[in-house]
């Protein structure tokens, strides 16, 4: 469980580039040097949402699991695959994980008006319900995420799992508000993207040699 939830937290700060990518518009809409607690507030609005999805995940994989064990080894196999396409996505190598963004884009297409109105409201609730809304964004990053929470087959597990992987984001976005250009630009850079790159498809492999060696003892 340990390993599991730090390997969560490390995929999302493993992300840091892709999340000032993605993510950076709404936080950029604060303000040149929003207020911590704005930044915050958004930022606990965008984690929530990710918790949220980490309850549905870990609870359709708990009841797959509870009528079909077996199931678990696939759903590594899964999780392996998804940390080699991350991987080759932060490194720029292949971008596959883009056709799997598109498939979200209709539901986002109906939350952005609302995201947009809200974060142009200056209560912390306002700030607070953007950053929910944002948390839905396509992202191959957080459905990578997603399918390693998927693995804990537990609503519970899930949701620690997914908020360990936000506050693994948490870095990038503080980066984004609050730290010099300079930290921003490491965080971008091409070397440091392909360095977290090779890191998640090493990973990726070692979750799937293990998937390997369970379906191997049970043949």
């Amino acid at each position: 469980m340990n390993l599991d939830v730090a390997a969560a937290f490390f995929m999302g700060l493993a992300g840091a580039g892709h999340c000032l990518m993605m993510c950076g518009g709404l936080a950029g809409a604060l303000g040149a040097k929003p207020a911590l607690s704005e930044l915050i507030s958004y930022n606990l609005g965008r984690i929530t949402s990710y918790m949220l999805a980490g309850v549905l995940v870990g609870l359709f994989s708990q009841i797959l699991l509870s009528s079909f064990a077996p199931a678990l080894i696939g759903l590594r196999f899964v999780a392996a695959v998804f940390l080699v396409a991350l991987g080759c996505y932060f490194g720029g190598w292949w971008l596959g994980l883009q056709k799997l963004e598109r498939i979200g884009r209709p539901l986002w297409r109906k939350l952005a008006p609302y995201a947009t109105q809200l974060r142009e409201q200056n209560a912390l609730s306002s700030r607070f319900a953007a950053g929910m809304l944002w948390g839905w964004l396509p992202c191959g990053l957080v459905y990578s995420a997603l399918s390693w929470a998927a693995l804990s087959a537990s609503a519970s597990s899930g949701a620690l799992y997914m908020l360990a992987f936000g506050l693994g984001t948490l870095p990038a976005m503080l980066a984004f508000g609050w730290f010099s250009g300079a930290l921003q630009s490491i965080l971008k850079a091409r070397g440091f993207r392909q360095a977290m790159g090779v890191i998640m498809i090493m990973y990726g492999l070692w979750v799937a040699s293990i998937a390997l060696r369970q379906t191997l003892l049970m043949t």
